[in-house]
């Protein structure tokens, strides 16, 4: 499967980032990695994996601010547990708890939880996106260098 998903290249870590803050209990740091040891630009690996981590996340906060309870337990699979862990940690630090979004566990709940209550779509998308490309960005560079 990773010589499959490797093969797709940029698509594939697209549509691997997205699943991993969606649907799918999925990582995608590790296609990342592998492009990244196969030559792909870094530019360019990184942009793509924070631009389909980012939809992801974005399409979870829309599930929490329209989607409903069946959403948010069937489909995502998040616990009332884990939705009330960071409610919790929202509500202690407000919206710059999503700079922490890429966390596990935590992220996705977090990026739920901002819909829910209601977090304006361009401050959600900005604070996320802030989190996503620090975490790809750093992944790039520890493998850029440890490869060379």
């Amino acid at each position: 499967m990773e010589q499959q998903l490797a093969a797709h290249g940029l698509i594939a870590l697209f549509v691997v980032s997205f699943l991993a803050s969606t649907l799918i209990p999925v990582g995608s740091e590790w296609l990342l990695v592998v492009l990244l040891t196969q030559d792909y630009n870094p530019l360019a690996v990184t942009a793509t994996a924070t631009a389909g981590n980012i939809l992801g996340a974005c399409t979870t906060w829309a599930i929490g601010m329209w989607g409903g309870v069946y959403l948010v337990r069937r489909v995502l699979r998040i616990s009332e547990d884990s939705e009330r862990r960071a409610e919790q940690f929202y509500r202690r630090y407000g919206s710059w708890s999503l700079l922490l979004s890429w966390l596990p566990i935590l992220g996705d709940p977090l990026c739920l939880v901002g819909g829910v209550l209601g977090v304006g779509f361009g401050r959600f998308a900005l604070l996320v996106g802030i989190g996503k490309l620090a975490r790809y960005s750093f992944i790039t560079w520890v493998t850029v260098h440890a490869v060379n």
